[in-house]
């Protein structure tokens, strides 16, 4: 991996990493509409769960924290399209806002699909890169090392306070929600929020990707070798301390029923908030496949991948709308109840009566379907955008 390879490789293999991520993740959003078990338990639970359905939920586990690192990576990569500090620092707070406001209206709508705003709002990924945003917005005027420092000790020692749990009863309480603990916030008896994304250490993640864009100014044999050394350096620092069990996760493994789960157990780490050993596989395996994906770009399917890694907003409020639409449609045409897809988190039946969704493989089926109505949308917009240069479509 040490030939020459151009700036628009270098770009597109990040927009390949993102758009397979992104992809994966509307498969974890099917699953959530579709699947008969979706409302009776965590598709990681070891207790109730089969392989399939577990690594169905736990691949999807690579999404989010890659698609926050590579929107700090994207910040970086426009200074080196010539975007100054002043300019950078201007579009990220704007952008920020923005996605915060998208966060609360337009994508809580496409999630739910009502106007009952008695649950509230949902804080996830869009909101927490928007948050990301603007404080990295004041965070490029410091010397990358304090940025590199800051957000790699607030990565590695998060989990500290992962004792400190609270229960919903003050401002303070809801407060240490929003920062670290997730969970349901009621505003009153009837108004209630879920905070699914904290802000610890998902601003950190985003403030690494920033730092780690300055690889992209390297040549390519230095860089696809430090990538390497990287991202296996992360996946080893994964495996040994995951293999201590003693600092990292607040799930430890533990010996199952058999050997195949108590695997299962060790790579079963958690997302809510991203441990440390959670952030340790998935952005080490993410840093370790770009080198490679350096070298792809040309190819049909690759291609695919890129277009939507092009436009991840689009395809994200995309990809909601499609996964819910479809649910909703299919239900009504296999004759089963199509309420509990209309509703609100705290209103959602919960075990499934037994007449809601369907089985895995109707998952995979209309992930695939998905898909392919998103696709030449995703190619209709990128064209437009490299197309056109107004100023609104870089916040789309």
């Amino acid at each position: 991996m040490t030939s020459q390879v151009s700036p628009t490789q270098r770009v597109n293999a990040v927009d390949l990493l993102r758009g397979i991520v992104m992809v994966i993740m509307m498969l974890d959003h099917t699953r959530e509409f579709f699947h008969a078990d979706a409302l009776n338990f965590d598709p990681t639970d070891l207790t109730k769960t089969n392989t399939l359905l577990f690594f169905t939920r736990w691949i999807t586990h690579f999404c989010a924290p890659i698609f926050v690192f590579l929107a700090g990576t994207g910040a970086y990569l426009q200074t080196m399209r010539g975007k100054s500090k002043a300019e950078l620092s201007k579009f990220l707070l704007t952008r920020g806002l923005w996605l915060i406001l998208l966060e609360l209206t337009l994508i809580r709508v496409i999630v739910w699909f009502n106007f009952d705003f008695h649950f509230a709002l949902m804080l996830q990924v869009i909101w927490v890169i928007g948050v990301g945003m603007i404080v990295l917005a004041g965070l490029i005027y410091l010397p990358l090392r304090v940025i590199a420092i800051v957000s790699l000790a607030m990565i590695a020692l998060h989990n500290l306070l992962d004792k400190i749990q609270v229960k919903p009863t003050s401002l303070g309480a809801y407060l240490w929600m929003v920062f670290h603990q997730p969970g349901v916030i009621f505003f009153t008896p009837r108004i209630h929020g879920l905070v699914l994304y904290p802000l610890i250490p998902w601003i950190a993640v985003l403030a690494a990707g920033y730092v780690f864009g300055t690889v992209y100014n390297w040549e390519a044999a230095r860089r696809q070798q430090f990538l390497l050394r990287l991202g296996s350096a992360l996946l080893i620092g994964f495996v040994l301390l995951r293999g201590l069990n003693i600092y990292g996760d607040p799930n430890r493994w533990s010996g199952q029923k058999n050997a195949w789960f108590t695997i299962l157990s060790f790579l079963n780490v958690s997302k809510y908030p991203p441990s440390l050993l959670f952030l340790l596989l998935t952005i080490g395996a993410a840093i370790l496949a770009l080198p490679w994906f350096e070298r792809l770009g040309r190819e049909w399917l690759s291609q695919i991948f890129i277009t939507f890694g092009r436009v991840p907003l689009f395809f994200y409020i995309g990809q909601w709308i499609a996964a819910h639409g479809l649910a909703i449609l299919v239900s009504y045409l296999a004759g089963k109840p199509i309420g509990w897809l209309l509703a609100g988190l705290l209103e959602q039946p919960r075990p499934n009566p037994g007449n809601l969704g369907f089985s895995l493989w109707v998952v995979y089926v209309f992930w695939f379907v998905g898909l392919l109505l998103l696709y030449p949308l995703c190619r209709w917009f990128a064209a437009v955008r490299q197309r056109r240069k107004d100023w609104w479509l870089s916040y789309l």
